[in-house]
């Protein structure tokens, strides 16, 4: 079973259909993380959670809003900071989690990492009405690879071996509380040969990327 049935098939109080009505529930989605969630340097409906939400929407499962909470070079504890401070309307149907490429390119410690990762990821889990069906984390692409890096004098092997660590940390705490793991780095390194997966800043995911992790999302 993919895991969009996973989603909204095998869990009965997400799909609220009437044997008398074509009717359907409209589901709200919560998207977490950084510069990777919101979509910098592309129009707002060729970042991933709108291309989500229309993805959804061509399937059958409306969604009514997205509420996103995520900034342009936030760590892990400026997320935590962020979402103290906004009001927010749980339970969502849906709630994603991308969040840590910040805290490689600070030289933040994977230790360190790894308790606030967990930290937030239980309270997405919450925001999620407690199911973690419901949640989904996606793994952090590869920067290393792209034109931006290689002006900063970056070595694309040493980015890639903390960001596979830091993704390594995020795949085992998600695991271990039950959050499915949307593996989307390989794609990303991709860009290494192809500059039409990135936007015009040389960095951050084009709407082609964009796609494709939409794409991993419904698998």
């Amino acid at each position: 079973m993919n895991r969009l049935k996973q989603l909204f098939i095998t869990l009965p109080f997400l799909i609220t259909m009437s044997l008398n009505s074509t009717a359907q529930k409209q589901r709200n989605f919560l998207a977490l993380g950084d510069s990777y969630t919101i979509g910098e340097a592309v129009s707002a409906a060729e970042s991933f959670p709108y291309k989500f939400k229309e993805a959804l929407v061509k399937q059958g499962h409306p969604v009514e809003s997205i509420q996103i909470i995520a900034q342009t070079g936030w760590t892990t504890d400026e997320l935590q900071t962020a979402i103290a401070a906004e009001t927010l309307s749980p339970p969502y149907d849906l709630v994603t989690l991308l969040i840590g490429v910040n805290n490689q390119y600070r030289g933040y410690s994977v230790a360190n990492y790894r308790v606030e990762f967990e930290q937030l990821l239980r309270q997405a889990i919450a925001f999620a009405g407690a199911d973690t069906e419901r949640v989904r984390v996606l793994s952090i692409p590869d920067w290393g690879v792209t034109p931006f890096a290689e002006k900063e004098g970056r070595v694309a092997e040493k980015v890639a071996k903390e960001i596979d660590a830091f993704n390594a940390a995020a795949k085992e705490i998600s695991e271990n509380l039950g959050v499915v793991f949307i593996q989307i780095t390989p794609h990303s390194r991709l860009a290494a040969t192809d500059l039409s997966l990135l936007a015009t800043d040389g960095l951050h995911p084009s709407g082609k990327m964009y796609a494709h992790w939409v794409q991993s999302l419904l698998a």
